[in-house]
């Protein structure tokens, strides 16, 4: 009897030591880098991206053929985005996750001076395209001055058309497009509008909540795929910042938390 008492204790504090050192070794969840690492590999390795981009880019040549059919009283102009919209930046995106941060301004200023972006999938074909036809090609970011170098550098390695300083048009004060948008208006008819969010396309979308975006998005419902062409981008953008409502000094288990509060399960 005394050795059954004895084995059994065994196996119930090895049971236990066994609990203990398996919830001990669990490390606590990053959604905002962990999370960013899954989708980065949706970016780079899934045909569906790819997909999704030339499906973009497919819709955006039959309406550049469609506008040029119409008569015009200005040049015409296609106004771009470039971060995820013809430059691929999810390596950073994945060194950061690694590392188990965020985007830092800093971190990303060093990476855009390398000039080591690939293009998105389909945007240096179309923008050629459209260049041929006499469309004039302007890349309108928030990337900031510091930056127009090594964002020269980038576009011009791939031979992207309109690569100069005057079509680059950088964040200077405001991060809102609208002002810059209105002023290329001003000398060329806007035919197109591409972007991966949705304040590439309108004032409507500028640093909106949740709910207005998603209410002015049904009701810009009929320019999606023909004024405006939407570049996925499951990685980061204005929907995670309207998701934290803009406050993106919150910390990583601060954002883990909102994230957790907004999903639906059930």
């Amino acid at each position: 009897m005394k050795k059954y008492i004895i084995l059994i204790t065994a196996l119930a504090l090895g049971c236990t030591t066994t609990r203990q050192q398996s919830v001990t070794t669990v490390s606590p969840t990053n959604l905002t880098a962990e999370g960013k690492l899954f989708t980065a590999l949706f970016q780079q390795r899934a045909a569906e991206y790819k997909a999704l981009c030339f499906q973009a880019f497919n819709i955006a040549h039959i309406r550049v053929d469609e506008a040029l059919l119409q008569p015009q009283s200005k040049p015409l102009a296609i106004i771009t985005d470039i971060d995820e919209t013809v430059l691929d930046n999810s390596p950073y995106d994945v060194k950061q996750s690694l590392q188990g941060k965020d985007y830092e301004q800093k971190s990303w200023e060093e990476w855009t001076a390398l000039s080591k972006a690939d293009t998105i999938p389909g945007a240096l074909p179309f923008l050629k395209y459209a260049s041929s036809k006499g469309v004039k090609i302007f890349y309108l970011t928030n990337r900031a001055e510091a930056e127009r170098k090594g964002t020269l550098a980038n576009l011009v390695k791939f031979g992207f058309p309109d690569a100069v300083n005057e079509n680059l048009i950088l964040k200077q004060t405001v991060s809102s497009k609208e002002l810059r948008r209105q002023k290329i208006a001003e000398t060329h008819n806007i035919i197109m509008f591409m972007g991966d969010n949705l304040a590439d396309f309108s004032a409507l979308f500028d640093k909106k909540p949740e709910e207005e975006r998603v209410k002015n998005t049904y009701a810009s419902a009929a320019d999606f795929g023909k004024r405006f062409i939407v570049l996925p981008n499951p990685v980061y953008g204005e929907w995670e910042a309207a998701v934290y409502q803009y406050n993106l000094k919150l910390k990583a288990a601060q954002k883990d938390s909102v994230i957790k509060s907004v999903l639906k399960s059930y």
